[in-house]
């Protein structure tokens, strides 16, 4: 037997494996059943697929009754053996054991994973377990198929890749819930005029956690035309629901030269390139997430795929909800941000299909949205879809200068932090727009998973600081 042949994937042996031929694999056993017949079947699973691969170990193994039959689920092993077609149902191929190699025991005793299901509450308390579960090792290939997707989307079309900082001493939304980043000691910071003296911490000034990229990016994009970021984002957001994580991923581009229609036809056309990307490339997957979690997640993206995505102000989604026959938890008025209720309904009940809500109140959009003529507006944009509401949020940016030194005053901020963003103003402004999408919102979006503390893999929320 060749010892030199070289570990093989389990989705490339169920993909392009040859019948008659040798492989090696390296996994955790599954499951294991043994039969009168002096041989096991032992189920082992690599991670890199949904399906696992079936093992044919028999009694000629040299360990087969000092180790074969003590396997475990969690053992983590390595066989080497030739690929026969199985006349069992429920897979194609099998491996013949010709060695069976144990490399790590699990106590069954002790191995939390022994039962086939259990809820996402228990899991999220072993987070550095459950990827090794159908659900989220299918989350974990989707996150990165989706991830690789994104990508390509943007760099096929030219954007530039831009890492924007993680520290940063502005505050984007102008929310003000943002993490500190200090090197004072916190029970002994030096004061002045009764506050905290910032001129004695790392950089001299109050620095936090970055809850967007986007006004960095901007400066990028008035230098390089088309930008993009993706990385990590914070909220300081006490707050413990479904669709909240102190610590996320964002999607952000920045386009120089570019008004809110071209801003509302890259974010349509990049939403339907990344729903038919995964359907592509992660069919077993998302076959299990259609079947085990939400039987609408398939033909949801595939009518995305294929629909119009209907443009409406938001004047008339005002209109039209105020007709509706319809009993809303939060009431509806020109000048009020609307619910998520009042997304789906516009979605699901007036269009049965995507939305793209533009031209917002001024009141209750961000600082650097520009004023549409009536002065009442701005050119914003939410990208609206079926069973969750606001998927993309965007505008085309304020470009004149005077209009937001006004606006920044307006919103209380001072115009001092944002000298530089300002200056873009005075230099070759230019018409630019952007747009941000919550990477975790879109991954359960996909594969209809309801809590978003399910789709990334180590959860930062208030009260769990874990791993």
């Amino acid at each position: 037997m060749k010892q030199d042949l070289k570990r093989t994937r389990i989705a490339e042996v169920l993909r392009t494996g040859r019948i008659g031929s040798r492989y090696v694999v390296m996994g955790w056993v599954r499951t294991r059943r043994d039969s009168k017949g002096g041989f096991s079947f032992v189920e082992v699973n690599d991670g890199s697929c949904l399906s696992g691969l079936q093992i044919i170990a028999d009694k000629g193994l040299a360990n087969y009754e000092s180790e074969v039959l003590r396997l475990q689920t969690g053992c983590s092993i390595r066989v080497d053996g030739i690929l026969a077609e199985s006349p069992g149902k429920g897979q194609k191929v099998e491996l013949k054991a010709e060695a069976l190699k144990v490399m790590g025991w699990a106590d069954p005793d002790a191995y939390p994973l022994q039962k086939k299901r259990h809820s996402f509450e228990f899991l999220r308390t072993i987070a550095h377990l459950r990827p090794r579960t159908n659900t989220f090792g299918a989350v974990a290939r989707v996150r990165n198929a989706m991830a690789r997707a994104i990508h390509a989307f943007f760099q096929e079309r030219g954007f530039i890749y831009l890492h924007t900082p993680i520290i940063t001493g502005s505050d984007c939304e102008g929310a003000g819930e943002m993490f500190k980043v200090t090197t004072l000691e916190l029970n002994y910071a030096p004061e002045k005029d009764g506050a905290i003296d910032f001129s004695r911490d790392f950089f001299g000034a109050p620095a936090n956690l970055t809850v967007s990229g986007q006004l960095e990016a901007e400066i990028y994009a008035l230098a390089m035309g088309d930008v993009y970021t993706f990385g990590p984002t914070f909220r300081a957001e006490n707050s413990n629901t479904s669709r909240h994580l102190a610590e996320f991923w964002m999607v952000e581009p920045e386009m120089a030269f570019c008004d809110l229609d071209g801003n509302i036809d890259l974010a349509v056309a990049f939403l339907k390139q990344i729903f038919a990307s995964v359907l592509t490339d992660c069919g077993e997957d998302m076959q299990f997430f259609n079947r085990f979690i939400d039987s609408s997640v398939i033909p949801t993206l595939e009518q995305l795929i294929s629909k119009d995505f209907q443009v409406l102000t938001y004047t008339e989604g005002i209109d039209i909800l105020k007709k509706a026959k319809e009993n809303f938890e939060f009431p509806v008025d020109w000048g009020a941000d609307l619910q998520s209720e009042h997304e789906r309904y516009l979605c699901e009940k007036v269009v049965n299909g995507p939305v793209v809500l533009i031209d917002y109140p001024k009141e209750i959009k961000a600082f650097y949205m520009k004023i549409n003529p009536d002065g009442r507006t701005v050119r914003a944009m939410d990208v609206l879809v079926p069973k969750i509401g606001e998927i993309i949020g965007g505008s085309q940016r304020e470009d004149d200068y005077e209009t937001l030194l006004a606006k920044i005053r307006e919103a209380g901020l001072n115009p001092e932090d944002y000298w530089w963003y300002l200056d873009l103003r005075k230099y070759g402004s230019a018409p630019h727009s952007g747009f941000g999408l919550g990477f975790e919102r879109l991954i359960q979006f996909v594969t209809g998973l309801a809590n978003i503390r399910d789709v990334i893999p180590f959860p930062r929320t208030p009260g769990n600081l874990a791993f």
